[in-house]
């Protein structure tokens, strides 16, 4: 990836991404309709630390920085292992770090994500995953998604960037 004007300015520190709008103060009623959902999915009966590894390797494939940073944060203040947490890149090849369900997941995210999924994909999702569980899982793939685009559009800054 190559710098390009307006990608980034120069400080004393270094280079700094800068954010193009903040898009929940420019539309806070969109913003607070994502949220909803949001809200909604960490009630929705999926584990929360299932919803934040899903949405974490979401943010990985799309390359959010924002959504990386915070969905590991998420994670950390919840207690994974770090072991686990630098292997959800890697999940494919992590062995029995991740449960069944959590590979499932994971799987499944990557799928919805790549707009690819198969009759495969969608029956072993569908074989762990209730039909509500898999309706809700969809939703928050998708609501991922959704908040990678913002972020990556606006350049969103990660917490990790501003302490820098």
């Amino acid at each position: 990836m190559s710098l390009q004007d307006g990608d980034f300015i120069h400080s004393s520190k270094g280079f700094t991404m800068t954010t193009r709008l903040d898009y929940a103060k420019a539309s806070p009623e969109g913003y607070n309709a994502f949220g909803g959902v949001y809200v909604y999915l960490l009630n929705s009966g999926l584990s929360k630390e299932l919803i934040n590894l899903v949405y974490l390797r979401v943010s990985q494939v799309n390359g959010c920085a924002f959504c990386i940073d915070m969905h590991t944060r998420d994670l950390l203040k919840q207690g994974l292992a770090v072991d686990k947490l630098v292997l959800v890149p890697v999940w494919h090849d992590a062995g029995n770090v991740f449960t069944h369900r959590e590979r499932v997941a994971l799987a499944f995210a990557e799928a919805v994500t790549a707009s690819d999924v198969s009759d495969a994909d969608y029956a072993v999702a569908a074989a762990e995953f209730s039909d509500k569980e898999l309706a809700d899982l969809t939703y928050g793939i998708a609501l991922m998604n959704a908040f990678n685009r913002l972020g990556i559009t606006f350049r969103t800054t990660p917490a990790a960037a501003a302490k820098a």
